[in-house]
C-alpha cells in the first residue's frame, strides 16, 4: 500500500515567530545612534575631549551592532521556512547578539588605548562645548533606551506568559549597547564637569578607562549568554529534569537525552529509553510530555528490555 497524504504527520520548523516590534525598534535606534555618533566624534576631535571622543567611537560600534541586530531579525524572518535550516532561523538572532558583544570588547580595547595615550600626552579641552554635546548624547541614549526598553520589558516578562529567562538575546544585545552608551555618556559628562570646574584634566582619560571596563564587563556577560545558546549548553535547564520526571515512570528509564533551544521559548528534544512496558508507544510518550508546551520538536527511540528496538520521529 502506498501512502498518499502525509500532511497529518508533517510540520514546519518555524519554532520562533520573531518580533516585528523589536525589529522596528532596532531600526529606529540604529538611525538615531548613527546621527549622534557623527556629532560626538566630530565634537570630540574638535574640542579635544578624550571622554567625548571615546563615547563617539563607542557609539559607532553600537551603530554597527544595533544595525546588525535589525538585519538579523529581517534575515531570520526571510529564511524562516528555508528547509536548509534544520531547526529554524532563530539562532541568526543569537549569533548577531554574540557578534555585538565582540564589537563591545573591541571598543573597550580602543577606549583604553586612547585614554592611556592621553594620560601621558594631555591636550587642552574645550570643556563647556564638549559638555553640551555629551549632554545631548545622553538625552539621545535615554530616548533609544526607552524605545528598546519598552519592547525588552514586554518580552522579558513574557508576552506568552513564560518565565523571564526566555528573553530575546538579540534584542537584549541591542539594549545593552544603548545602556552602555548611556553609561559612557554619564561618565563623559562627569569627567568634563570635573575638568571644567576644578581643572582636573586627568579625569577625562581616567573616566575613559573606567567606561571601557564597564563596557567590557557587559560584553563578557552577553558573550556567556549567547555562547551558551549557540553551543547548545542547555542540559542544566529545568525542563530537562521535568522530562525525566514525566518519562521515567515504573520500569521505563531514559538512556540518552538531548535538549536544545530552537527559539526564545521553544526546545527540541531527542531521547532514547528502555522499557519493560509492552504497550508503551511513541504516542504515549508524547502524551506524557504534552504538558510541556515549550517542547516543540520531539524525536523518540523506544527499546524494549528484550533488546529489540523501534525508532519513530
Amino acid at each position: 500500500m502506498q501512502i498518499q497524504d502525509l500532511s497529518a504527520w508533517t510540520h514546519d520548523h518555524v519554532f520562533d515567530s520573531g518580533s516585528h516590534a523589536a525589529e522596528r525598534g532596532t531600526r529606529i535606534v540604529t538611525w538615531i545612534t548613527a546621527i549622534m555618533m557623527v556629532i560626538e566624534i566630530a565634537a570630540g576631535w574638535w574640542f579635544n575631549s578624550m571622554a567625548l571622543l571615546a563615547d563617539g567611537w563607542h557609539m559607532s560600534s553600537h551603530t554597527v551592532a544595533i544595525g546588525l541586530s535589525a538585519f538579523a531579525y529581517a534575515a531570520a524572518r526571510r529564511y524562516a521556512r528555508d528547509p536548509r535550516f534544520a531547526f529554524g532561523t532563530w539562532k541568526i538572532e543569537v549569533l548577531a547578539g554574540f557578534a555585538s558583544a565582540l564589537f563591545l570588547i573591541g571598543v573597550a580595547v580602543l577606549m583604553v588605548t586612547g585614554s592611556v595615550e592621553r594620560i601621558f600626552a594631555p591636550q587642552p579641552i574645550h570643556y563647556l562645548e564638549a559638555l553640551v554635546i555629551a549632554t545631548l548624547g545622553l538625552l539621545v541614549n535615554i530616548a533609544c533606551a526607552l524605545i528598546l526598553g519598552s519592547v525588552h520589558e514586554h518580552h522579558h516578562h513574557g508576552e506568552h506568559g513564560h518565565a523571564p529567562h526566555h528573553h530575546d538575546l538579540n534584542l537584549k544585545s541591542a539594549y545593552v549597547h544603548v545602556l552602555a552608551d548611556a553609561a559612557t555618556s554619564v561618565l563623559a559628562i562627569a569627567a568634563l564637569a570635573g575638568g571644567w570646574l576644578y581643572g582636573w584634566s586627568w579625569l577625562d582619560p581616567v573616566i575613559g578607562i573606567v567606561g571601557a571596563v564597564l563596557v567590557a564587563v557587559w560584553a563578557k556577560n552577553l558573550i556567556l549568554e549567547t555562547g551558551k545558546v549557540l553551543l547548545d549548553r542547555e542540559m542544566d535547564h529545568p525542563v530537562v529534569e521535568e522530562i525525566r520526571t514525566a518519562i521515567e515512570i515504573g520500569n521505563t528509564r531514559i538512556t540518552d537525552l538531548h535538549v536544545w533551544r530552537v527559539g526564545k521559548q521553544s526546545y527540541a528534544c531527542a531521547l532514547s529509553l528502555v522499557t519493560q512496558e509492552g504497550g508503551l508507544t511513541a504516542e504515549k510518550i508524547r502524551d506524557r510530555l504534552a504538558i510541556h508546551e515549550e517542547i516543540v520538536h520531539l524525536t523518540i527511540e523506544i527499546q524494549p528490555y528484550s533488546g529489540v528496538s523501534t525508532t519513530t520521529t
